[in-house]
């Protein structure tokens, strides 16, 4: 009897045994289940739908940023080869303003000689306005208070009146010296082709003889003709045909 109560208490020893490590075995695996779970939503966040939109527009917009970045970038680049170049042409330019520095004083001499050589072989119209404007070049080249440019321009605007003659037709009186006597007469200038004059009370009519360079009187069979010229170039009549005589065209030397 003894020996069965013994081993009956044994028995149900072991099976606490048992049970208590099932259970602590149980309790374990409860545990570790939550750990688990935490550890793949860790592992794989969800994103909510407005977040991922928002991302997507923050990467559009710096996208548009860089590609706009890019384009400035690149036109910068182009303005500074630019400027590099426009630099280099300054420079040649200021270098090229020295050299003409040099050389205009030369060429404003030697275009107002040519001026002077050029009026005193041309027809003898206007002489006194025309010594007069000459004149006043050649005080206003000497003066230093003047800037060469001005004399330049200065200049120009003389060739520029003596070009205009040559396209034009003009009455005018003005005195002149026949056989050694001055009289006031009337000019007639067709250009620069032929220069006539008639006496104010038309009892004489001339023109200027290139090859002679003096004065020659016409027939009187030309009186109205220069006559008529004077009107027309006063605008008192209509333009019309005129007969007058003109002096051959020189040869080309």
């Amino acid at each position: 009897m003894t020996i069965w109560t013994t081993m009956l208490n044994s028995s149900r020893h072991h099976t606490c045994l048992a049970a208590a490590f099932l259970g602590v075995c149980a309790l374990s695996v409860q545990a570790a289940a939550p750990a688990r779970e935490t550890a793949a939503t860790i592992a794989q966040p969800a994103v909510p739908g407005d977040q991922k939109n928002t991302l997507q527009e923050q990467y559009h917009s710096v996208t548009r940023q860089t590609d706009i970045l890019q384009t400035y970038n690149q036109h910068i680049k182009d303005m500074l080869a630019s400027q590099v170049e426009e630099k280099a042409s300054l420079e040649k330019q200021l270098q090229d303003i020295e050299v003409t520095k040099q050389e205009i004083v030369p060429l404003i001499v030697h275009m107002l000689d040519s001026l002077d050589q050029f009026i005193q072989l041309d027809l003898p119209f206007l002489p006194e306005e025309r010594k007069q404007r000459l004149s006043q070049l050649k005080e206003l080249v000497t003066k230093a208070d003047v800037s060469n440019a001005e004399k330049f321009r200065r200049i120009m605007e003389a060739f520029q009146v003596e070009n205009e003659y040559g396209n034009t037709i003009e009455a005018y009186k003005a005195n002149i010296v026949l056989n050694g006597v001055t009289s006031s007469v009337d000019f007639l200038r067709l250009g620069r082709v032929a220069l006539y004059y008639q006496r104010l009370d038309g009892s004489e009519t001339g023109f200027w003889d290139k090859e002679e360079k003096r004065w020659q009187p016409l027939s009187s069979g030309y009186s109205n003709s220069i006559r008529n010229g004077l009107r027309i170039a006063r605008k008192e009549t209509a333009p019309d045909m005129l007969i007058v005589p003109v002096s051959a065209p020189e040869a080309a030397k």
